[in-house]
């Protein structure tokens, strides 16, 4: 159980939070949303002790231990994976370590003895003749192969390297779990498996996550970090965002109500209050009106982008033909034999175990890339606008500014126009001034947006979108995609994303494809049903 009392925190000559008081019970899970900047990530450092608040304290019993998902994929380079996953449990690592040393000692003394006796009491309570088997388990699960587990950490993929560090997150069955964004960059079989595992956990998860089906699948409360608080609902994500626009909706209403109540009783004050007749009831109404309330509405932290593409024209009836590409990068077949047909109305999902080959077809598609054998082609109706997953080709060492980085896009070079673009995307007054080159990466996926608007086609390729985003953007990019009327060729991570949009699923195999018109729930039944 973790208690909270009064904490608060300033930050940059801001307070990101105040005033926050919360208990975290064994057996729930809750999820921490709020926007970029919120104090998220923040309020986890908090809680395991890494940051100290300006005021107030977290609470913790001693005998419960508490472990967190590591940022940073370097720190473990020179450790054997094995062992990366073990550290989870700091104090089992150091007594398997000095049992080590100690049995390595040419000269063992009595009083070494006595020391290895005392830790292997300590030893075996800990469950430690088990670690290596449940560092496996975990190991497994996550995706990472016996063949990986006695290799060194620097020897791993960067996507590899975040299995295992989940894993040490995991390990040792802690009282306490904090998760900062955990399902990033992992497949979805690994993401199906951590949503089984934390919902079998009986001790307390906090996580931080953008994803909203995972979300929705784990968590049992929702913490939001907003208008400088930290409020605690029952229910899962999309609880919440109901729940929370409903509430908005009858502030919203009531304030409507008053203000048009109010408006009544000043007409009538301003007409009669000369009136001698009608004086006291001037003086009874403006003593109403003194009475009522328009309940401010706390300025969010929130703000949602407006994503719409508007396509200049409807496609025809021949949309795109693909048939039998073949592509080798650095070595490796990535896509063989790749056929296909696009209808009106198609809104597909490209899925697989090698990211590499969705993002290659999509280069292709866009005319990036040349295929080793094979063609495609596009009707003669159709126009194309690509989002790249890797966009650092627009930005680095780019010193214009947005709008005229925009205006690189546009044949419509008007101020007024681009900034219009711009702000739909929430870079309004000086920040359309900004640098191209200094934008974060959820900044430069809004341009990269703003960019697909401008275009006007009625095809879009986009590659891992959500990536960066925060979920108020990533639902305005989901509803944007949602009711677009062209066609979408498209990869995420984002379950919901996917679920939502894609009516059609093609599975990229290595030796084809399969192909699926469905929803992607519906393929995912197909597949764990062959």
């Amino acid at each position: 159980m973790i208690t909270v009392s009064n904490l608060s925190l300033q930050f940059g000559g801001s307070t990101l939070f105040k005033d926050v008081d919360l208990k975290f019970l064994p057996g729930s899970c809750y999820g921490v949303i709020g926007a970029n900047g919120a104090g998220k990530s923040t309020f986890l450092k908090i809680l395991s002790g890494e940051l100290e608040p300006s005021t107030g304290e977290v609470l913790i019993p001693d005998h419960e231990r508490m472990s967190v998902l590591k940022q940073d994929q370097f720190q473990y380079d020179k450790y054997p994976v094995m062992d990366t996953v073990i550290m989870g449990n700091a104090r089992l690592y150091e007594i398997m370590k000095e049992k080590e040393a100690l049995y390595e000692k040419p000269d063992f003394s009595d009083e070494d003895g006595e020391r290895a006796s005392y830790l292997e009491g300590e030893f075996a309570e800990m469950g430690g003749w088990e670690a290596e088997t449940e560092a496996a388990q975990l190991l497994q699960g996550l995706g990472i192969g016996s063949e990986l587990h006695s290799a060194l950490m620097g020897s791993l993929k960067a996507s590899e390297k975040i299995k295992v560090l989940l894993a040490q997150a995991l390990f040792g069955q802690p009282q306490i779990i904090l998760l900062d964004e955990p399902t990033n960059n992992l497949d979805i079989p690994s993401v199906n498996w951590l949503e089984d595992f934390l919902l079998d956990f009986p001790g307390t998860v906090i996580i931080v996550s953008h994803d909203r089906h995972f979300l929705n699948t784990v968590c049992t409360h929702t913490v939001d970090i907003d208008y400088g608080k930290a409020r605690m609902y029952v229910g899962n994500y999309d609880f919440w965002y109901e729940s929370s626009r409903l509430i908005q909706q009858m502030i919203k209403d009531q304030n409507r109500k008053n203000e048009e109540k109010a408006k009544e009783l000043k007409e009538f004050i301003a007409r009669f209050s000369a009136n001698k007749s009608k004086s006291r009831q001037a003086t009874s109404r403006k003593k109403l009106l003194e009475k009522l309330e328009i309940e401010d509405m706390p300025a969010s932290s929130r703000r949602y982008p407006f994503v719409q593409f508007k396509p200049d024209r409807e496609v025809g009836k021949e949309i795109l033909q693909v048939e039998g590409l073949y592509k080798t990068v650095d070595g490796t077949e990535v896509l063989g034999g790749v056929t296909f047909r696009m209808n009106r109305e198609d809104k597909i999902a490209l899925v697989g175990e090698n990211e590499i080959a969705q993002t290659t077809l999509l280069r292709i598609l866009s005319g990036e890339l040349e295929p080793d054998s094979g063609f495609y082609k596009w009707g003669v109706s159709t126009s194309q606008a690509y989002f790249p997953k890797d966009n650092s080709s627009y930005f680095d060492s780019c010193e214009l500014d947005l709008i005229r980085w925009l205006g690189q896009f546009s044949e419509n070079q008007d101020i007024s126009y681009l900034r219009g673009f711009l702000g739909r995307m929430l870079f309004s007054g000086d920040d359309a001034l900004k640098p191209a080159e200094v934008l974060s990466g959820g900044e430069r996926v809004r341009c990269m947006l703003s960019r697909m608007m401008l275009s006007g086609a009625n095809v879009l390729l986009l590659d891992q979108p959500t990536n960066h985003l925060d979920l108020e953007s990533i639902t305005a990019l989901n509803d944007g995609l949602i009711d677009f009327k062209g066609n979408v060729i498209f990869t995420s991570q984002d379950h919901q994303f996917v679920d939502s949009i894609a009516n059609r699923v093609i599975e990229l195999t290595g030796s084809g494809t399969i192909d699926r018109q469905s929803t992607f729930d519906e393929y995912l039944s197909f597949k764990a049903g062959k």
